[in-house]
């Protein structure tokens, strides 16, 4: 589906800032920044930086850029939401279908989850873009 301008509206202003993070990483080679403004009826909308621009309505805050402050009740407003957003219904779907024992055994043992990740992306020789840059490039890139 082409959209020519994103506009996203969500019940809550964490859903939105949520969504509006992913979109930032999403599109984040074409530079297409989105952001959150408040809705006439009392809800969150997501948009293009240029939608807003156009509309002459700034962004309500500055969006983190990580999840670092994320705490168990982030969390679990992410797991029991009804519908929720795709890209976290799909990583916490991952976690959810893991055998018990092996994520006992992840926090038992501190096995480094981020290099795990990274030798993971290291192999398959691709950027942080997603771009082809051989497997020697890839391995520089990623395992710092």
């Amino acid at each position: 589906m082409k959209h020519d301008h994103y506009l996203d509206i969500f019940d809550t202003k964490q859903k939105a800032i949520e969504h509006a993070i992913w979109l930032n990483f999403k599109y984040r080679i074409a530079k297409i920044r989105f952001g959150v403004i408040e809705h006439p009826k009392r809800k969150w909308t997501v948009l293009e930086e240029a939608t807003s621009e156009e509309m002459g309505i700034p962004f309500l805050e500055r969006l983190p850029q990580d999840h670092s402050k994320m705490n168990y009740d982030n969390i679990r407003h992410i797991k029991i939401d009804y519908e929720p957003l795709p890209h976290w219904e799909k990583l916490t779907g991952t976690f959810a279908t893991i055998d018990g024992e092996l994520l006992r055994f992840i926090i038992h043992a501190k096995i480094p989850l981020e290099k795990l990740i990274r030798y993971e992306l290291a192999i398959r020789g691709y950027d942080e873009n997603h771009r082809w840059c051989g497997f020697d490039n890839a391995h520089k890139i990623w395992l710092k």
